[in-house]
């Protein structure tokens, strides 16, 4: 199983925050850094404001080594695919191909009313938009270099791009970057994912939940002739791990959440309370778990993960 740690900034992080979370993570041995892609924060003042995803990126491209980069999930509705494409090929560049696109249609309204982001009233425009960019982002990527890439979309219109620049990384399922889609659409999120996705992802789910929306995933993934088994299959969870009681219960105190929900609907416990939920995860397909961390300051709590629950997953 691996295991990577997932940030949500927009509740209030600087680039130094991030950077020594990162860095802690890349130093015990974790899998990846990943981070939300929000613009607005969804509890508490969000001070001192959200750090930029791709921005961030990039800085963290120069400032780590080796731990593997990405969002979950930049959405669609921010950036136009061709400028999206350009920026993602950049930072993998700039990363020595660590790079890892995680993208969905978009679902927060109240960022694109926060920052004059025009936001498609309808889940189904918004769907229609994000099948569009897929296909520019991937289409512009795998386009030879010296061709030139055209698209003519309800959305989104390109003629006689030069594609460029190329990612350093090729290995992805369409080509270029590996792409991560989530969620728990039952029409199109299998479908899109069938098509495009390296990894498909359920953010915060239980047991059961993941059991169905991983099989609606296979069967779309076998009615185009895709081997399921060329997917990445993980979940995304809170995580909240202290070696006794009194660490869990301060832990989860300091993220604003009850110890007895988080052992619901999180990772959280005991580390072998942890590991133990985990291999149910891994028994049901699950490869890779995103541990979301929402105390940036304490890396403690990732030395503990590492020490305690790494080894025995």
């Amino acid at each position: 199983m691996d295991l990577r740690v997932f940030t949500e900034p927009q509740q209030g992080a600087t680039y130094d925050d991030l950077l020594a979370v990162a860095l802690e993570s890349e130093r015990l041995g974790f899998d990846a850094f990943f981070r939300s892609d929000h613009y607005l924060h969804m509890s508490g003042d969000g001070l001192p404001g959200p750090p930029d995803a791709w921005t961030t990126l990039a800085g963290l491209a120069r400032d780590t080594s080796t731990i593997r980069l990405g969002t979950m999930m930049t959405s669609a509705t921010f950036r136009h695919p061709g400028v999206l494409a350009v920026q993602v090929a950049q930072v993998d560049a700039m990363s020595g191909g660590r790079v890892e696109l995680g993208i969905g249609a978009g679902w927060f309204v109240q960022e694109h009313t926060a920052y004059g982001i025009p936001f498609p009233e309808t889940a189904g425009a918004r769907f229609d938009r994000f099948e569009e960019q897929l296909e520019v982002i991937t289409g512009l990527w795998t386009t030879p270099v010296g061709d030139r890439y055209a698209f003519a979309g309800q959305h989104y219109r390109l003629a006689d791009s030069p594609a460029l620049p190329k990612p350093t990384q090729t290995g992805g399922h369409r080509g270029g970057v590996p792409l991560l889609i989530g969620g728990l659409g039952k029409k199109r999120t299998p479908e899109l994912a069938a098509a495009y996705a390296d990894e498909f992802n359920l953010p915060f789910v239980d047991e059961d939940t993941t059991a169905a929306q991983f099989a609606r995933v296979r069967a779309a993934a076998e009615r185009i002739d895709r081997d399921p088994a060329t997917l990445t299959w993980s979940n995304a969870l809170v995580v909240c791990v202290g070696a006794d009681e009194a660490e869990l219960a301060r832990r989860a105190a300091a993220i604003g959440r009850e110890v007895d929900e988080l052992r619901a609907n999180g990772l959280a416990g005991t580390p072998a309370e942890v590991v133990d939920k985990v291999g149910r995860y891994a028994a049901l397909g699950s490869q890779r778990l995103y541990l979301q961390v929402l105390d940036l300051a304490d890396l403690d709590h990732l030395r503990l993960i590492a020490a305690e629950v790494a080894p025995h997953v």
